[in-house]
C-alpha cells in the first residue's frame, strides 16, 4: 500500500524534532517503520537509531516490520529497537563504573517481598495492600518525588506510603538493586549528574523515535530529552486523543506541549484512518470533538462508507444485556460464520465480564480475555466448583486432589503422596483409599481424620445437591460455612480488600448457580454436570488458532481491532466511572471525565463495521432495582448518527439446551483441530 501525502511527509523528514499526530487506524507503525527504513536508506548508520516503545511485543513487531522493509536482518541488527525499561537496563550495564559497581535488579516479587518485611517491622496490619503501596512509590519514583516532597495527607494509605518509601528505597540501596522504575528514574539521574555518560548517549543515538508518546511518563520524558538534547533529532509519535493513561503515571502535557519543549518542531496529522467505516467514524469524531480540554485538532475519515449505523441498545438489566449480547454473537458465529477472532465485548470494568463469560459459557462460544483474570479462573471459584464437581464424580482425582486439603485438614502432600501410592498399588482410585482410610497404615493419625472429615464433607454436599434436591446455590452456600472457606480467604488474603474481593468472587458464584433452576424431576445428577461442565469447560485450542471472541477492558482493547464489537455498560458511573465523577469519593477533577471520553473514544475506534454501545435502564443495588442513567456521552452524539434498539426479557435457557450447546462447541472444536 503507496503511502498517503501525510504519511510520507513523516517518512520523509531528516533533521529537527517532529510529532506524528497519528489518529486511531492511521498507520502510524507503518510510518514509523518507513521512516527508519529511509534513514538507513540515506546512509545514517543502524546504531546511530535508537526506537523506544512501550511493550516487549510492541518492540519485536517493530524489528520485524523494518526487517522486512530494509531487506532482512542483516541490515537491521544494529538498530536499537526496545522498551524504555530494557533500554534503562542496558545503559545501565555499560556504565556499572558510574553507578557504582555491580548491581541487581529487583523484579516485582522482590519488590513486594521487601515492601511486606518493611511493613512487618513497622507493625503495620494486613488491611494495606502492598500492591496500592507499592504503586504510590512508583508514581512518586516516576515525577522525581523524594520520599520527602510527599505531601501530608488524610489518606492513610498515602500516610503509610510516607513511612514506607523511605525504607524501600534504603533497602534498594543496602543491596545495590536497582528495581523496575529505577531503570528509567536511576538512568536519569545518572545523565543528570554526570555530563560525560549523558553526552556519550548522545553521541552514539543520533536519531530517536519514540512510539505511544501520549502514554510517556515524567522520567521517560525526562530520558528522551537527555538523549535527543545534543541534536533534536527525536520523532515522536502518538495521538493525544488515545491517552487513557493518567492513573499510572502517564503526561499527556508530554505530548500537547511537545512544540514547547522542541523548539521548531515539525508537526504532521496523520487522520486518514484505514481501519474503520465513516459510520463508525462520524461517532467517533462527534465524541471526541467535544473534549473540554486542549488538544492537538483531528478529524478522522475513511474511504470505507459503510451501511450500519451504530447501535444505541437499551436493555433491561445487566443480565438481559449479557444474554442479549451472548445470543447475538452465538448468531453470529454459528449462523452467519463470522470469525471468532473478529468479535470483541469491551467493558470499563473488570466486574462486568462476569456476567458475559457466564452467558458466553451458557452459549457454548470460546473466549480469551485481555485486562484481567477470567471470572471461573479465580482460585476462590476453581475451588468451590472443584468441591461440586467431585461430589458428583468421585473418580474425578483433579478436582480431589485440588480440594483435598483445602482448606488445610491436616492432608499434607507427603500424605496425599502415600495414599495415591496404595491405590495405585490396590487397584483402587484415590477417592476409594479415603474412603478405606482405616485399612491404610502408612499415613498420619492427622492425615486420617482429614480424610475421614473430607468424607463427611463430600457426603453432606451430594445428599444435598442429590437427594434433598437443594437448589444448588443454597447446597454451595451451606458447603462455604461448612468448610470455612471465608475464614481461610481473610487468612490467606495479604489486605482486607483482597479478602473482600475474593470473597465477593464467591457470592457472584452462589448468583451464578442461582439463576440456573433445575428441574425438579428427571436426572438430577447429569444435568448439574452438564451445568458445571459448561461452567468449567476449557477452550483448549483458543492460543493455537486464536478461535475466540475477545473480552477486554477498554484500556486493554487498545491497539486492537474487530469487525464487530460490543461496548457495554455505556452509563453514568462505568463510563465515566464512579471515581471520575464522585469528588466526595476521590478528589477527581474535570480531567479525570476527559481521559474517560478518550476511553469512550478508543472503544468506539476499535470497530471495523459493526458497533453496539449498550447500556441497561436498571442495576441491583442490595437487592432492589436502581435507575441508571445513559452515558453523558450520548448527549454529544448527533441522533441521526445512532439506530435505536430496544433489547426486552430474555428468557432463561434450560439445563437441556446448555447440554445441546456443550456438547455442539466440543464437535466445533473438535472440527477446528482437523
Amino acid at each position: 500500500m503507496a503511502l498517503n501525502t501525510a504519511q510520507r511527509e513523516a517518512v520523509e523528514h531528516q533533521d529537527g524534532p517532529m510529532l506524528v499526530l497519528a489518529g486511531a487506524g492511521s498507520g502510524k507503525t507503518r510510518v514509523i517503520t518507513q521512516r527508519i527504513g529511509r534513514l538507513l536508506e540515506r546512509g545514517v548508520p543502524a546504531r546511530a537509531i535508537l526506537a523506544l516503545t512501550f511493550t516487549n511485543k510492541a518492540a519485536e513487531e517493530m524489528r520485524e516490520r523494518v526487517e522486512k522493509v530494509v531487506g532482512g536482518p542483516a541490515r537491521a541488527k544494529d538498530l536499537t529497537i526496545s522498551t524504555f525499561h530494557s533500554f534503562g537496563l542496558m545503559v545501565l550495564g555499560h556504565e556499572r563504573k558510574a553507578v557504582g559497581g555491580a548491581f541487581t535488579i529487583f523484579d516485582q516479587g522482590d519488590s513486594v517481598a521487601c515492601l511486606r518485611e518493611i511493613m512487618r517491622e513497622l507493625k503495620l496490619d494486613k488491611r494495606f495492600d502492598l500492591a496500592a503501596i507499592g504503586s504510590r512509590i512508583s508514581l512518586a519514583k516516576n515525577a522525581f518525588q523524594r520520599p520527602e516532597d510527599l505531601p501530608d495527607s488524610e489518606d492513610p494509605y498515602e500516610e503509610v506510603t510516607k513511612l514506607v518509601y523511605p525504607k524501600y528505597e534504603a533497602a534498594l540501596k543496602r543491596f545495590s538493586a536497582f528495581d523496575f522504575d529505577d531503570l528509567v528514574c536511576g538512568v536519569v539521574r545518572i545523565f543528570n549528574e554526570r555530563p560525560d555518560v549523558r553526552e556519550r548517549w548522545q553521541q552514539r543515538y543520533r536519531y530517536v523515535l519514540v512510539d505511544e508518546y501520549q502514554d510517556t511518563n515524567q522520567a521517560q520524558f525526562q530520558l528522551l530529552r537527555a538523549i535527543a538534547s545534543g541534536h533534536n533529532n527525536v520523532c515522536a509519535v502518538g495521538d493525544d486523543d488515545q491517552s487513557i493513561y493518567a492513573w499510572r503515571g502517564a503526561d499527556i502535557r508530554n505530548i500537547l506541549a511537545f512544540e514547547d519543549q522542541f523548539a521548531g518542531a515539525k508537526v504532521v496529522k496523520l487522520e486518514e484512518n484505514y481501519r474503520s467505516t465513516t459510520r463508525v467514524l462520524e461517532v467517533a469524531n462527534a465524541v471526541i470533538s467535544k473534549k473540554r480540554d486542549q488538544r492537538h485538532k483531528k478529524t478522522l475519515f475513511s474511504s470505507r462508507e459503510g451501511t450500519e449505523k451504530v447501535k444505541h441498545v437499551v436493555t433491561p438489566t445487566p443480565e438481559t444485556e449479557a444474554a442479549w449480547v451472548a445470543s447475538l454473537i452465538r448468531g453470529l458465529v454459528k449462523d452467519q460464520g463470522v470469525s471468532m477472532r473478529e468479535i470483541a465485548v469491551l467493558y470499563r470494568s473488570n466486574s462486568q465480564a462476569k456476567l458475559i463469560e457466564e452467558n458466553l459459557r451458557t452459549e457454548g462460544i470460546a473466549y480469551r480475555m485481555i485486562g484481567g483474570q477470567q471470572f471461573f479462573d479465580k482460585k476462590e471459584v476453581k475451588d468451590t466448583l472443584a468441591y461440586l464437581k467431585l461430589a458428583l464424580n468421585r473418580d474425578d482425582e483433579i478436582s480431589l486432589r485440588r480440594v483435598i486439603n483445602y482448606p488445610s485438614r491436616g492432608i499434607g502432600d507427603a500424605s496425599i503422596d502415600k495414599l495415591a501410592l496404595v491405590a495405585t498399588a490396590r487397584g483402587w482410585t484415590l477417592w476409594q483409599a479415603i474412603e478405606r482410610i482405616d485399612a491404610i497404615d502408612e499415613v498420619s493419625e492427622s492425615a486420617r481424620q482429614g480424610c475421614k472429615l473430607l468424607e463427611r464433607i463430600m457426603g453432606e454436599l451430594r445428599k444435598d445437591l442429590i437427594i434433598d434436591r437443594i437448589p444448588p446455590a443454597m447446597a454451595t452456600r451451606k458447603l462455604v460455612e461448612r468448610i470455612g472457606l471465608n475464614a481461610d480467604i481473610d487468612e490467606g488474603s495479604q489486605s482486607n480488600i483482597v479478602a473482600a474481593r475474593r470473597k465477593a468472587n464467591i457470592e457472584s458464584l452462589f448468583a451464578t448457580l442461582g439463576k440456573r433452576n433445575l428441574s425438579p424431576d428427571g436426572d438430577r445428577e447429569s444435568s448439574l454436570s452438564a451445568f458445571l461442565r459448561a461452567l468449567t469447560l476449557k477452550f483448549a485450542d483458543e492460543e493455537q488458532t486464536g478461535a475466540a471472541v475477545t473480552l477486554s477492558t477498554l484500556h486493554g482493547a487498545k491497539g486492537l481491532e474487530f469487525g464487530t464489537v460490543f461496548l457495554i455498560g455505556c452509563e453514568e458511573g462505568y463510563l465515566p466511572h464512579t471515581r471520575t465523577i464522585d469528588a466526595k469519593v476521590t478528589d477527581a477533577v474535570p480531567t479525570d471525565i476527559e481521559e474517560e471520553r478518550r476511553l469512550f473514544y478508543v472503544g468506539i475506534t476499535r470497530a471495523k463495521n459493526t458497533l453496539y454501545l449498550s447500556r441497561c435502564r436498571a442495576r441491583a443495588l442490595r437487592a432492589k432495582a436502581v435507575p441508571r442513567t445513559e452515558s453523558r456521552f450520548f448527549a454529544d452524539i448527533p441522533e441521526d448518527l445512532l439506530e435505536m434498539m430496544d433489547v426486552r426479557e430474555a428468557p432463561k435457557p434450560d439445563t437441556k439446551e446448555m447440554l445441546a450447546n456443550a456438547s455442539n462447541f466440543l464437535s466445533m472444536l473438535d472440527a477446528i483441530g482437523k
